[in-house]
This record gives C-alpha cells, structure tokens and sequence, in this order.
C-alpha cells in the first residue's frame, strides 16, 4: 500500500513540474549595464555616486568655512548641517563604490574649486560671505535633488535605490536650513529655475462626435501567447487527471471496481 502511495505522489509531481513554466532570465539592458546580486547597474546609478562624491569634496570643506567664518548663527547652523551630511555621504559613496566597482573622483571639479575661492577670499564676517555661502550651496543642492529623483524613480538596484533615497533626505535637509538663512535669492532664477507646470491630462468636454473606431484586432503575439496559456492550462489538466487515473489504477492493483476475491 506504502509502495503504491508513494507511486501516486511520484505522478502527481512529475506531471505537475512538466506544466510549470520556467522562470525567465533577467532581462539584458544593453552593454552599458552590469549585472550584480543587487540588480543592474548602469549609468545613471554610476553617475550618482560620482555627484555624491564630488559634492562631498567641496560641500564639505563649504560647511567647514561657514563655521570659521560667517557671524551669522544661521549660516553656522548650515554649515554644520553640511558637515555632518557629508560626512555620512561621503563615507556611504566610498563604500559602494568598492562594492559596486565604480572609480571615484579625489577631488572636486573646477567648478566647485571656484564656489571655495569665492568664499575664501570674501572678508570673515560679512555679508557678502553669507550671500555667496547660501547662494552657491543653494543652487548646487537644487540640481543635485531633482537628479537624484530621477535616479530613485528608475534605478533597478537595490543598494543604489536605498542610497539615493538617503542622499534626498539628506539634500532636502541641506536645503532648507540654507534657506533658513534668509541669504537666498530666489529672484535669480538662473541659479534656481522656475518650475515648470506640469502637463495637466486633457479632460474631453464637448468634444464634436467622432466616428466609432473598428474593433480592435488583437494581433498574432497576443493570439500565440493567448493559446500558448491555454494550451499549457489544458495540458497541465490532462496530466493531472491522467496522473490521477494511474495514481488509482495503481492503487488498486489494476482490479475492476465491482471484483471481489474469490471465495475459498
């Protein structure tokens, strides 16, 4: 009885593990795209670091120069901020990149090497040190946050996706205790752009009557794919009733339902 159980169950499973359909291979994003245990990488996560990590490079040293060198309690309040975030950042960045295997700049643009001069040479204790210090950060940490948006909107990895998400709280801190300064100039929408309006879906009112469009008809793919799924249903039933039948053929040892054993 042991023996024909375990027949049945043999069945049942084989039949079962031929109708499941395979899992699919990840899909290939192109040559630009690496595979890694935490999804693809490609370039706008490899990019992001790269921000990070030259923000950190002049951010940093930025946060620094507020503290030594505004009368401001306010920009002091920024700077700090600015160092602490950037120092976790900046840690984090060197992290992934090692295990991400994304080289890093070792130090900041040219761009940025100039934001530094022009709050190292304006006087200590002015206002136009406050001015160029809010400004300068300001509209860096703006451009920074749209673009990491975007990264944390489509990146498929993981570990990329979990960062990018802490550089924009990290970033939207920045921002506001800049703007907690009452230094930014919001009127220079160079630096900060105006938003832009969003495109509103259209709302059809009154539209003039269009004529009725033909059927849709679906096309050769969906029609294969359709009875590719049904095909592999219907297969599945019959293995399964067919796995059944033996599963009970065996059972009872082949012997019609209404046999009785003959009488000694």
């Amino acid at each position: 009885m042991l023996t024909r159980l375990a027949q049945l169950v043999t069945a049942l499973a084989i039949a079962c593990s031929l109708a499941v359909p395979q899992a699919s291979a990840q899909p290939d994003f192109g040559p630009e795209y690496t595979q890694t245990q935490f999804g693809p990488m490609g370039p706008a996560g490899r990019d992001m670091l790269v921000k990070v990590r030259l923000a950190g490079l002049w951010e940093g040293p930025a946060g620094r120069l507020g503290l030594e060198k505004s009368a401001n309690p306010l920009v002091k309040e920024a700077g700090r901020h600015l160092i602490d975030g950037h120092t976790e950042l900046d840690a984090k960045v060197l992290e992934l990149g090692r295990t991400l295997g994304v080289p890093l700049p070792t130090e900041a643009s040219a761009d940025q090497k100039g934001w530094i001069a022009e709050m190292t040479n304006a006087p200590a204790g002015s206002a136009e040190f406050d001015r160029v210090f809010a400004n300068r950060l300001r509209a860096a940490h703006g451009g920074v946050y749209k673009f990491l948006a975007v990264v944390r909107t489509g990146t498929r990895n993981t570990l990329i996706r979990d960062f990018a998400k802490r550089c924009m709280e990290v970033v939207l801190d920045h921002i506001q205790v800049l703007e907690a300064t009452g230094m930014v100039d919001f009127n220079d929408t160079e630096a900060i752009p105006l938003a832009a309006l969003a495109a509103a879906p259209v709302t059809p009112s009154a539209a003039p009557t269009v004529p009725q469009a033909a059927p849709a008809v679906p096309r050769t793919r969906d029609i294969a794919q359709e009875s590719g799924n049904s095909g592999s249903d219907a297969i599945l039933g019959v293995l399964v009733m067919a796995a059944v039948v033996g599963g009970i053929y065996l059972w009872t040892g082949g012997r019609p339902r209404g046999s009785r054993s003959p009488r000694r």
